[in-house]
């Protein structure tokens, strides 16, 4: 049952994290400004606070799951998974630190509107950590099935 559970928690966690990365991908489009801004910041504070739960239920899952910790230190997929996590923190790092910078000064300026390079820039971040996310249940998928040990 504690297998079943953590999976299930993991699973919601992750469905979450990816649904809350869609919402800030659709939010952040130039011309953005005012109240959006404030929204933005808000899902990329959720954003952030979620990935940091499939971090923790994933490490449960490790420990307490029914594969056993063994089968993901030895598995090459797990890692595999692991490093395209890890890119995916990275890459976010750009973009939530341009959201909190827009944030305060629209706190500062009620028409402030971040310039479209910037916006731009940040994008192209989201962009990547899209593309690292899609290796995630791939990587998942994989482990699944044996591979990687």
């Amino acid at each position: 049952m504690t297998d079943l559970s953590l999976a299930i928690a993991h699973h919601l966690a992750v469905f979450t994290l990816v649904a809350v990365f869609a919402a800030e991908f659709a939010l952040l489009r130039p011309g953005i400004d005012g109240r959006r801004l404030g929204q933005l910041g808000a899902l990329d504070r959720a954003y952030g606070g979620i990935a940091m739960l499939v971090i923790v239920v994933g490490i449960l899952r490790v420990i307490f799951g029914a594969a056993g910790w063994q089968y993901y230190v030895g598995n090459w997929v797990f890692w595999a998974k692991m490093i395209a996590f890890a890119g995916v923190g990275l890459a976010s790092i750009q973009p939530t630190v341009a959201i909190l910078r827009w944030v305060k000064a629209a706190k500062t300026d009620a028409g402030f509107s971040p310039p479209p390079a910037e916006v731009s820039a940040a994008r192209r971040f989201l962009y990547l950590q899209a593309a690292l996310l899609v290796l995630i249940p791939s990587f998942a998928a994989a482990m699944a099935r044996g591979y990687g040990v």
